[in-house]
């Protein structure tokens, strides 16, 4: 272990940059960094330890919430200054919620042969995270003038009553047959239901995840079982 540890170049403050990549689906997770001593504590244990550069202290991925990581293997590249771990993740990888910190769309490059994808296309997901993210700021850091942050100091009935204003006025606006009216209500309507989750302490994910498990699945069929049918 210590010659393999020697071929690392750690950076001035004694660090390295790790990514870390699911060894089955090879889906990039995340990325933190490592000194010497979390390197030789993922060897030793076989399960992902990092140097939080915030607190200034060790810490094992997983040692609250239960998602930890089994290494099946470490490499690094051709300087030597970064490190790959291919990992054997349990539960998420994003303190979000998400199995992915990479769920985030930046920029993708749309090629105009392509007639399923438009020029301005957008990323749902990253727009719903995005949001949800600001939501679970406001919750977390309450402030007096966030619209947020004073429909979770009233508690779930406010939000509750909410998405159920929301939902009336976009049965409304469908019946009034206005696209520009449907999709602002729509929006409206998607926005408060972000706040109940995130009130309830679910995520945008958990819902992809439910849709997810739908998929292949007769509707018809699912009601049936669930007994909903009439």
């Amino acid at each position: 272990m210590k010659d393999f540890i020697k071929q690392v170049k750690f950076n001035s403050h004694g660090l390295v940059p790790a990514i870390i990549q699911d060894s089955q689906t090879l889906a990039v997770l995340m990325m933190a960094y490592m000194n010497d001593e979390a390197l030789r504590a993922t060897i030793k244990t076989g399960i992902s330890h990092f140097w939080s550069r915030s607190r200034q202290k060790l810490w094992q991925k997983g040692e609250t919430s239960g998602n930890i990581q089994r290494v099946k293997k470490i490499l690094y590249d051709c300087d030597a200054d970064t490190l790959l771990l291919l990992v054997e993740q349990t539960g998420v990888a994003c303190h979000t919620g998400s199995p992915s910190c990479f769920f985030r769309e930046l920029y993708e490059r749309v090629d105009s042969s392509d007639t399923r994808k438009g020029p301005e296309r957008t990323n749902l997901a990253g727009i719903l995270n995005t949001v949800y993210d600001v939501i679970v700021e406001r919750r977390d850091t309450p402030s007096e003038t966030s619209y947020v942050s004073s429909l979770y100091s009233s508690g779930l009935d406010k939000i509750l009553k909410k998405i159920s204003e929301e939902s009336g006025e976009l049965i409304i606006s469908s019946k009034n047959n206005n696209r520009d009216e449907i999709v602002y209500e729509a929006a409206d309507l998607w926005f408060h239901s972000l706040v109940l989750l995130g009130y309830h302490g679910l995520s945008p994910q958990d819902v992809c995840g439910e849709l997810e498990k739908r998929f292949g699945v007769s509707g018809m069929e699912k009601k049936k079982r669930e007994g909903k049918t009439k």
